[in-house]
């Protein structure tokens, strides 16, 4: 009688261990380091990342965007990097600038009928120490239901050189059916995101 439930148990045992390792090889989150030393920062991305650079006005004057994101099922993986050179900075300009992206997204959601979490939460720099910032959990509605959640903080960081950096860590979850955001985005498939960013 032991012995078969020893099999048992083993059988059960190997098949639970062929089931995670088969998971953890699924190409649908093939997770990866992405370096981005132009824009000084770390990430780890479930999958490789495409790219794109622009130019956005703000006032008389230009700042190049850099947008690396990756769509995966229903989820779209992105982080956004403006530079402000050095010359241009002040404290103003960076507030108004993190201002226009927060309100860009928060105004939506709000316009939309839906619903906006502000928690508080923490990133680490590429040194390891850790930094207050604060996470929003974003419903935005459409035709009177959920149509997508999303996850988004926004980050600055100070260069050597005076330059400052506003980054935007988000994840834009679409197809959504759960008014409940935060329960949805802070799953280990979507915290591994937020939690892995590191800007110098």
């Amino acid at each position: 009688m032991e012995r078969v439930l020893f099999k048992g148990f083993a059988r059960l045992y190997l098949l639970a261990v062929i089931f995670f390792l088969v998971v953890a090889c699924s190409p649908r989150l093939n997770w990866r380091t992405v370096q981005s030393p132009e824009q000084r920062y770390t990430a780890l991305f479930p999958g490789k990342p495409d790219k794109l650079d622009r130019l956005i006005p703000f006032g008389d004057q230009e700042f190049r965007q850099t947008l690396e994101a990756v769509k995966v099922d229903d989820d779209i993986y992105s982080i956004s990097s403006i530079e402000i050179p050095a010359k241009q900075v002040n404290t103003d300009l960076v507030k108004k600038i993190t201002k226009q992206l927060q309100g860009n997204l928060l105004d939506r959601a709000n316009a939309s009928g839906g619903s906006v979490i502000a928690e508080s939460a923490y990133f680490q720099n590429s040194q390891h120490q850790r930094f207050a910032t604060t996470d929003y959990y974003i419903v935005f509605n459409g035709a009177g239901k959920v149509q997508q959640a999303m996850r988004v903080r926004w980050i600055t960081r100070v260069g050597d050189s005076g330059n400052v950096w506003v980054y935007q860590a988000s994840v834009l979850h679409t197809n959504a059916d759960a008014t409940d955001a935060k329960m949805l985005l802070s799953k280990e498939e979507y915290a591994n995101f937020f939690n892995e960013f590191y800007p110098e």
